[in-house]
C-alpha cells in the first residue's frame, strides 16, 4: 500500500470514529448537524471539490456529482448519519479500487523491469559504463553475472547460462556459447561474457516489447468502448430519472415531498456506474498483464476480445509447427546395398553442397562423412533441378530426384511417403532412397490437441508438396491442410477460410515471411518473433518464443478474460437494476444503496483481479 493509500485509510478511520461519536453525542438541531459535518467534510471534501471543478469544466454527470448530490441531499433532509456513511463507504470503495489498479499496474511494471539501465562497453582497452542508447552496432559489451543484457548481441567470448523468463516466459535457463545470440532484457546468470552488438537500443527486442506494452491500452475492445459510451449516457439519464422521481409523485399525486426526495437520493446512490467503469477495463488490463508474463504480448484489449471469438486457427508449417531444419527420417535400401553403405555414398556425393537437404544427409552419415568436407573435393557435377553426380571412392554416384534417375535410365519405385526423397544410384545400379523431412516441434502435437479441445478447427498452410504436408498433418492431428501454396496463395487460402468460418480466423506464422497473412487474418499471432520487425509490425499478438503451445495458452487467457468481463457486466447491472426498482418503490434504504454501489464495485474489482492470474489457465 502506497503512502497516499495509507493517508486515505487513516482519513477513513478517523471519519468513522467521528461518525460514531456524533451518533452517540446527546445533541440536537444545528449542533448535531455541525458535529456530523466534521466527518462528512473530512472523508468527502475531496469528492465535493472534484465535483465543483468538473462542473466548471463542463463535466457535470460523473460519479463525484452523483455522490455529492446524494449525500448533500441526505444531510439537507436530516439523514445526517446516512449522508456521512454513504460518503464514507464510497471512499472505501475508491480506496479498494485504487489499490487494485495499483496492483495491476505493478504487474505490468514488473515487465518494465526488463529495461536495461547501462551497458559495459569495451573502448580503447577500457570497460566503460554507458547508457544503452549510446552503444553502437559492432561494439563489444561485457556481461557480468547477474546483469541484464542491454542490447541484442552475439557472444564472442565465454560460455554460460541466460535467464530469458522476462522475455519469453520460459522458466528454464538457456545455455549459450560463442556464436549464440542474446536477446536484450534477458539476464546473465553464471559467467562473464563478451558479445558483439547487433542493433542499436531503439531497434532492440526490449525496446519494441516495452513500446508494445505501453501502447496496449490505446486499442480498446468493443466491450470496453461500449461501457465508456454507456456510462456517458447512463449517468445523466439516472440523474434526470431521480429528479423525476423526486418531483412527479408530490406534484401529480400530492405525495409527501420528503418521502420521494429520499427515494430519489437512494436511486442516485445505487445508480453510480463505477463498478462497470472500473472493473471492465481492469479485467482487460489484468488479462494483458498476465499474458505478458507468459511471453505473450497483446497489442490491445480489442485483439484479446477478437481472439476469444475465433473458431479456427490456421498455422504456417515450416518454422511454426516444424523445426525448419531437415533430418533423415528413413532409408529404403535396394540393389543389395546396405543402409550404411547407401547413406555413406549419398553423403560422399553431397559432402561439398550447402543445400539444407545435403547438410542433413552429411549430418546423418556421421563424422566420417563430415570429414570429407575438409578433404579435396572429388569430381562433382551439380545438375540444376535434378541433383548431383560425383566420384566417391572411385565409383560414380548419383544423388537426386526421380527425374535424375530417369535421365540415366534407372528405374525407381513409387513412394507416397511424406518429406523429400533423395534417390541414390552407384555405377548405374539403383541403391535406394533416403527420406528427409522437417521435424515437428516437440510441443506442436499437444498444441493442436489443446486447440481442438477448445473447440477450434485447426488448419495448416504450406508450400510443400501434398505428400509431405499430409505426413505432417497426420502426425500432428490437424483437421485440414493446404499444400503447394505460393506466398500469395496463402492469403487467398486464408480469405477462403474466413468466408467459411463465422466468428473469425486466427493465423499463426513465424513472422518473417508471413506478414501479409498475419495482417489479413482476423487475429494474427507472430510466433518466435524475437528480433523480427516484420512480425511485431504485422501481428496483433506477439509470442516471444517459438513454442506452438503458446497459442492455446493465448486463447485460454483471452476466453477467461472475456468470461470475467461478462460476469462483471451481468452482475453489476442485475444488482443495480434490482435495487433501483426497490428504491423507487420504497423498499430499499440508503444502506442497501451503499451496498449496491460500493459492495458491487468491490466484488467486481475482486473478480477482475482474477484475470491477472494466468498460471492455472496456461498450465
Amino acid at each position: 500500500m502506497t503512502r497516499r493509500h495509507k493517508l486515505t485509510l487513516a482519513r477513513i478511520l478517523a471519519a468513522l470514529a467521528l461518525l460514531v461519536a456524533a451518533e452517540l453525542a446527546p445533541l440536537e438541531g444545528i449542533w448535531k448537524l455541525l458535529l456530523f459535518l466534521v466527518p462528512y467534510f473530512l472523508v468527502g471534501g475531496d469528492v465535493l471539490w472534484r465535483s465543483v471543478i468538473n462542473i466548471c469544466h463542463g463535466q457535470v454527470f460523473d460519479e463525484n456529482f452523483l455522490m455529492s448530490v446524494a449525500t448533500v441531499g441526505a444531510m439537507a433532509t436530516g439523514e445526517y448519519a446516512e449522508g456521512v456513511a454513504v460518503m464514507l463507504f464510497y471512499q472505501v470503495g475508491e480506496l479498494f479500487q485504487s489499490v487494485a489498479v495499483g496492483k495491476s499496474r505493478r504487474s505490468i511494471a514488473a515487465l518494465m523491469d526488463i529495461r536495461p539501465e547501462y551497458a559495459n562497453v569495451l573502448r580503447d582497452g577500457e570497460t566503460l559504463e554507458v547508457a544503452p542508447e549510446d552503444v553502437l552496432v559492432g561494439e563489444t559489451i561485457v556481461l557480468k553475472p547477474g546483469e541484464r543484457v542491454p542490447l541484442d548481441c552475439v557472444v564472442t567470448s565465454g560460455a554460460g547460462s541466460i535467464d530469458t523468463a522476462a522475455i519469453t516466459g520460459e522458466s528454464a535457463p538457456r545455455d549459450v556459447a560463442v556464436g549464440d545470440e542474446l536477446v536484450s532484457g534477458s539476464i546473465n546468470l553464471s559467467a562473464v561474457l563478451e558479445a558483439r552488438v547487433k542493433s542499436v537500443y531503439a531497434e532492440s527486442a526490449v525496446a519494441r516489447i516495452l513500446e508494445l506494452v505501453e501502447n496496449s491500452s490505446e486499442r480498446k475492445a468493443k466491450t470496453e468502448n461500449f461501457i465508456t459510451k454507456f456510462a456517458r449516457w447512463y449517468t445523466p439519464a439516472v440523474v434526470f430519472a431521480a429528479l423525476a422521481l423526486a418531483l412527479i409523485p408530490p406534484l401529480a399525486l400530492g405525495e409527501p415531498w420528503m418521502k420521494w426526495v429520499h427515494r430519489a437520493l437512494v436511486f442516485l446512490v445505487v445508480s453510480c456506474p463505477c463498478a462497470l467503469v472500473i472493473s471492465v477495463p481492469l479485467s482487460f488490463f489484468g488479462g494483458i498483464g498476465g499474458a505478458s508474463r507468459r511471453g505473450i504480448l497483446v497489442k490491445g484489449s480489442n485483439y484479446l476480445e477478437a481472439l476469444s471469438k475465433v473458431r479456427a486457427v490456421v498455422f504456417d508449417k515450416t518454422g511454426t509447427l516444424t523445426q525448419g531444419s531437415f533430418k533423415v527420417r528413413a532409408l529404403r535400401e535396394a540393389g543389395g546395398f546396405r543402409s550404411e553403405e547407401l547413406l555413406s555414398l549419398a553423403a560422399g556425393a553431397e559432402a561439398w553442397s550447402t543445400h539444407p537437404i545435403a547438410r542433413a544427409i552429411v549430418a546423418a552419415a556421421g563424422p566420417a562423412a563430415q570429414a570429407r568436407e575438409d578433404a579435396a573435393p572429388a569430381q562433382v557435377e551439380e545438375l540444376a533441378g535434378l541433383g548431383v553426380r560425383a566420384q566417391v571412392d572411385g565409383r560414380t554416384v548419383l544423388a537426386g530426384n526421380a527425374r535424375l534417375m530417369a535421365s540415366e535410365g534407372i528405374e525407381v519405385p513409387e513412394t507416397e511417403e511424406g518429406g523429400a526423397v533423395v534417390h541414390v544410384a552407384c555405377d548405374g545400379v539403383y541403391a535406394g532412397a533416403i527420406l528427409i523431412a522437417d521435424e515437428p516441434k516437440p510441443d506442436a502435437k499437444d498444441a493442436v490437441a489443446r486447440l481442438r479441445a477448445q473447440g477450434k478447427r485447426t488448419v495448416m498452410l504450406t508450400g510443400d508438396r501434398k505428400a509431405s504436408a499430409r505426413a505432417v498433418a497426420e502426425e500432428l492431428g490437424v483437421d485440414d491442410f493446404m499444400s503447394d501454396l505460393m506466398p500469395q496463395d496463402k492469403v487467398a487460402a486464408l480469405e477462403k477460410l474466413m468466408d467459411e468460418t463465422p466468428g473469425g480466423v486466427a493465423f499463426v506464422g513465424d513472422g518473417i515471411n508471413d506478414a501479409p497473412v498475419l495482417t489479413r487474418a482476423d487475429v494474427g499471432l507472430a510466433m518466435g518473433a524475437l528480433g523480427s520487425d516484420a512480425a511485431i509490425e504485422a501481428a496483433d499478438l506477439v509470442l516471444m518464443d517459438d513454442k506452438p503451445s503458446r497459442v492455446p495458452e493465448a486463447v485460454a487467457i483471452a476466453r477467461r478474460t472475456m468470461t470475467i468481463v461478462r460476469e462483471n457486466i451481468v452482475f453489476a447491472l442485475a444488482v443495480k437494476l434490482a435495487i433501483l426498482i426497490l428504491g423507487a418503490l420504497g423498499y430499499a434504504n440508503m444502506w442497501l444503496a451503499v451496498f449496491a454501489d460500493v459492495g458491487v464495485a468491490v466484488l467486481a474489482i475482486l473478480n477482475a483481479l482474477r484475470a491477472m492470474n494466468t498460471k492455472k489457465v496456461a498450465g
